[in-house]
């Protein structure tokens, strides 16, 4: 035996026996350190000081903590925005107080603080009190408007209408042009000695409900969800995916049925759920209730499409949605004759896309999208794919909280949007 034996052994102890190759090159994804860094980076409010050392009471804010545009933002408004819009935007900016933006969002420590979490967006018809109109808005004489001055007032409208009419100029018409005769204020605010309405709420009971058997499925989910009868028979259901698997056990292959669903009531709420039984009818029922019961609010912007553009990925199935513009006013305006519904509000961009993200754009309410389904087109995927991207989308607002900006949309300025 060599004594170079026992110094091979030495050296063979100290050297690692496999490879110190990192474990992460053969995964799929990156590593940590290789990721890219997200392109707006979350700005902390103790990062801007609008918080004491406690963090609760919010410190004075001058207009010096707040940025404003620099020469370069300046030049992109002005592609985007026409002159008076752009001025609108800095009389705007302001008007706001800086002390509002400290002291929005934050909850208040003052003895004179209430018990709950309310914005005063609403009048509570039981524990708020009524906001009444004045007793003199109240006119005896008042009266509807007959045909013939209904039509006068068009008659003048159409005469005194530009070459080239805009959506603007007739929302002015039907927003000036007054249905009554008499005081202006007895038909805009009028006077009434009744008291609000008080929200009712639908006795759960076994029984029917307009000559129907109310089952204790639809009583069950009514008790979840706390929609009545009614408004449950009037959200739109549509089965998307529908088919039969297979359960292997011990004692053989047990045959069921799948079902996928869609549910909203096409006023933004969507929500989807699914279903299986052995019973082809079960699995519906199931579907269609757990749709209804996980029904979400999505943001829409005005009403019609989406904010931006967003992305939903499922397993290998990838979602696109495009936010799209609305249509535009028709040249049939200048016609003499009362103009037909469909040429003052012609339809606009509309809903391009496959039949499944369309049905659940109609359950929504989405009127003006485009849509692209990348990589698998998978049925079941690509469904959870679109809701999931409609419930990712980032507000406006929220984005200028993160980037510690104020937010002014002139566009809800004129007719709430619709320009």
């Amino acid at each position: 035996m060599s004594s170079s034996q026992p110094i091979r052994c030495l050296f063979a102890k100290a050297k690692p026996a496999y490879s110190p190759t990192s474990r992460r090159t053969f995964h799929k994804s990156t590593c940590l350190h290789a990721r890219p860094s997200p392109r707006y980076k979350s700005i902390k409010a103790a990062e801007l000081g609008l918080v004491t050392k406690n963090e609760k009471a919010p410190r004075a804010v001058s207009a010096k903590d707040l940025q404003s545009y620099s020469e370069r933002e300046k030049a992109a408004l002005a592609k985007r925005y026409t002159p008076a819009q752009v001025a609108a935007i800095e009389v705007g900016e302001a008007v706001i107080d800086p002390q509002d933006l400290a002291e929005q969002a934050a909850a208040r420590e003052d003895p004179m603080k209430i018990d709950y979490l309310d914005d005063f967006s609403t009048i509570h018809p039981v524990a708020d009190k009524p906001i009444r109109a004045p007793a003199e808005n109240y006119d005896p004489k008042l009266r509807f408007k007959t045909e013939d001055e209904l039509g006068e007032d068009l008659t003048n409208w159409v005469k005194d209408m530009p070459e080239e009419p805009e959506r603007l100029d007739w929302m002015k018409f039907l927003d000036r042009t007054r249905l009554t005769v008499g005081k202006p204020e007895a038909e805009l605010n009028p006077r009434s000695s009744l008291a609000p309405e008080i929200p009712k709420l639908d006795i759960l009971r076994r029984g029917t409900a307009d000559g129907e058997e109310i089952d204790a499925a639809t009583r069950r989910l009514m008790r979840q969800t706390g929609f009545s009868y009614k408004e449950i028979r009037r959200f739109r259901v549509k089965h998307l995916v529908q088919h039969g698997v297979t359960n292997q056990t011990r004692l053989g292959k047990i045959m069921s049925m799948y079902h996928l669903a869609v549910a909203g009531n096409g006023k933004g709420m969507v929500g989807i759920g699914e279903g299986k039984s052995t019973e082809p009818e079960e699995a519906r029922m199931q579907a269609r209730n757990a749709a209804i019961r996980n029904m979400q609010p999505i943001p829409m912007y005005e009403g019609r499409t989406i904010f931006g553009d967003v992305k939903g990925k499922v397993s290998a199935t990838e979602v696109e949605l495009m936010t799209r513009p609305p249509g535009k006013v028709s040249p049939c305006l200048c016609s003499k004759n009362f103009p037909r519904t469909d040429s003052v509000f012609p339809p606009g961009f509309g809903v391009r896309c496959q039949s499944l993200i369309f049905e659940i754009c109609r359950c929504a309410g989405i009127q003006d999208m485009a849509a692209r389904v990348t990589r698998s087109r998978n049925h079941m995927n690509t469904v959870k794919a679109t809701v999931k991207a409609l419930l990712s989308q980032r507000l406006p607002e929220e984005i200028a909280r993160a980037r510690g900006r104020k937010l002014v949309d002139v566009r809800k300025v004129y007719y709430g949007g619709n320009v």
